[in-house]
């Protein structure tokens, strides 16, 4: 036998471990799905392919070893495995799929290898005793909803080979003070930070020309923020209710803000704008000629 087909063991809720023979190459698609008694499973080395869903809403694992035969962890495979606690991703895998450790609650750190160019959409969402997480170089692209509600990550790197960073990525990381992003990234999407309450400070890159709405929305201890002069436009609801920020720094680049964008900002003192722009930013911001400040 070289496969477990698709669904072999969907829904045995008894079943508690289970050797897999040195023969097999292939995990079909929910093969183990809702096996919520399995605590403990080895994957031999000649597996290289685990199919989608392949472990989902295993609830009672606590931790795997993938061997490093595997290329790709694919979309869902222990998404709902609530008590998954560790988890060793081997150099060999190149991409992380959609979904693939949604809700694992109890998940508290990872590092993702140098061999990942890509983290699929949702692939951490929900993983909300996420602390830490290392993410290499060699990751281009970062998913939407990547890392939505992971409640406990605290920092995150984004390294300079990160192109693209998803709308929504990590939307809710309430505890999320810092974060540096990749020099590369040109856009930051919608509610990319919305609801990170204790995001006290961000460098945005001089290779950004777009942020989006909603973006950093409810970031209510964000103090003040500097838009470098790549930026063309400001989205809708940009900065909603940021109420720690005092001060703003946009440059003459920007050329369209969309409605509301600091609207609930009840503590903004200051909008700097470059030396002879104060008429096209009453334009702009017509609401807010008050707190112009040409500089």
């Amino acid at each position: 036998m070289t496969q477990i087909g698709d669904l072999a063991f969907h829904g045995c809720e008894r079943l508690q471990s289970i050797v897999i023979p040195s023969a097999v190459n292939q995990i079909g698609a929910g093969t183990f799905f809702s096996c919520v008694s399995l605590q403990s499973i080895v994957i031999p080395s000649s597996v290289t392919q685990i199919g989608n869903r392949a472990f989902r809403d295993c609830i009672g694992l606590q931790s795997i070893v993938i061997p490093d035969s595997v290329t790709k962890i694919g979309d869902f495979v222990f998404g709902g495995c609530r008590n998954l606690q560790s988890i060793i991703i081997p150099n060999s895998v190149t991409q992380i799929g959609n979904g693939a450790f949604l809700d694992c609650i109890e998940l508290q750190s990872i590092v993702i290898p140098d061999s990942v160019t890509k983290i699929g959409d949702l692939a951490f969402a929900g993983c909300r005793s996420l602390q830490s997480i290392v993410i290499h170089t060699s990751v281009t692209q970062i998913g939407k909803h990547a890392f939505h509600d992971c409640k406990s990550l605290q920092s995150i790197v984004i390294p300079n080979s990160v192109t693209q960073i998803g709308d929504v990525a990590f939307c809710g990381c309430f505890i999320l003070q810092s974060i540096v992003i990749s020099n590369s990234v040109t856009k930051i999407g919608k509610l990319t930070f919305h609801n990170c309450r204790r995001l006290q400070s961000i460098v945005i890159p001089n290779s950004v020309t777009e942020i989006g709405d909603k973006a950093f929305s409810n970031c209510y201890n964000l103090q003040s923020i500097v838009i470098p002069n790549s930026v063309t436009k400001i989205g809708e609801l940009t900065f909603y209710d940021c109420i720690g920020l005092q001060s703003i720094v946009i440059p003459d680049s920007v050329t369209k803000i969309g409605d509301l964008a600091f609207a609930g900002c009840r503590n903004l003192q200051s909008i700097v704008i470059p030396k002879g722009s104060k008429e096209k930013f009453q334009k702009l911001l017509p609401e807010y000629k008050h707190l112009l400040r040409e500089q």
